[in-house]
């Protein structure tokens, strides 16, 4: 067995917002004796979840041999056999013996669409929800902003380092994203705009190649964050930004070069995503092309 798989498993686990919130949309969504399908399974934390609020039978789907190994140890040692089945594969290809009334997942990245949730879950609903079901997340959001760093990650070169300049480490640094765990709260220069918008279960997703960021307020612009929020209901939400102590998730970061900026200026983005890996658009690979919008430029 991966010890980091099981790690990896620790640390969603240990996110009590995240647990919470799942907790609560479950609550709002369930009704006794629906059909759940649990979709990347995992430790199973959703489908027992599903079972405390009054679900009928559980479908937990995972693809994973090594947590299927471990959820099928759960299974037996909570004597579920007779509640909660285990479907070993591909979500997008298995079959049912019946159909479902809500469909549970946690497939959100950094950025959100990395693991192909929309597309995942697209097709599991096409094949197993019942007219009128529930899917949870019911709607998955990547969003941008400008943002400035206070003295952590890209922000620590300065120029004005105890009278000594490191900001020539930026000419240095290439274009690429990377992930955070912020400290500090950064400052929000701009407002926030969805480069991707997905209403999950319908395969409804608007994708904005092209977007603009407007200034609200005067700083040193450092970098994009772009981070994911979903809706799980509609009154319980989940995000990645800002950061909460406990965040299994980091934030994506494209650095740019630091930059006065005042408010009323704009930057012009070009929004560049990569192509699936086997099922997975990773964080780093997504790419953005970034330029301010000269006085007077429609």
């Amino acid at each position: 067995m991966d010890q980091r798989l099981l790690l990896m498993h620790q640390t969603m686990l240990a996110d009590t917002p995240r647990m919470r919130a799942y907790d609560q949309a479950l609550q709002q969504s369930l009704r006794p004796g629906d059909i759940v399908v649990d979709v990347g399974a995992g430790t199973l934390a959703l489908s027992l979840l599903a079972l405390h609020h009054g679900a009928g039978h559980v479908y937990a789907i995972e693809a994973d041999p090594q947590m299927l190994d471990v959820a099928a140890h759960l299974i037996e040692v909570n004597e579920l056999k007779e509640k909660l089945t285990l479907v070993a594969g591909d979500a997008r290809a298995v079959r049912l013996p019946e159909r479902a009334d809500v469909i549970v997942t946690e497939m959100m990245g950094n950025l959100g669409p990395e693991e192909e949730m929309a597309e995942v879950v697209r097709a599991v609903a096409r094949r197993v929800l019942k007219p009128g079901g529930r899917v949870v997340p019911r709607r998955l959001i990547t969003r941008l902003a400008a943002i400035e760093f206070d003295h952590e990650g890209w922000g620590l070169w300065s120029d004005d380092f105890h009278g000594y300049r490191l900001d020539p480490v930026c000419d240095h640094v290439e274009a690429a994203a990377h992930l955070h765990f912020f400290q500090r709260e950064p400052r929000v220069l701009s407002d926030v705009v969805a480069a991707a918008d997905s209403a999950l279960g319908t395969g409804n997703t608007q994708l904005r190649p092209s977007l603009r960021l407007h200034l609200a307020q005067a700083g040193t612009l450092h970098a994009i964050v772009g981070y994911f929020a979903a809706e799980l209901t509609g009154s319980v939400s989940l995000a990645n930004f800002p950061s909460y102590p406990g965040c299994n998730w980091a934030v994506w970061i494209w650095p740019l070069r630091h930059r006065a900026v005042t408010a009323g200026e704009q930057i012009r983005i070009e929004v560049h995503r990569p192509k699936a890996r086997a099922g997975i658009r990773l964080a780093g690979d997504w790419r953005l092309e970034c330029g301010f919008v000269r006085r007077g430029e429609a």
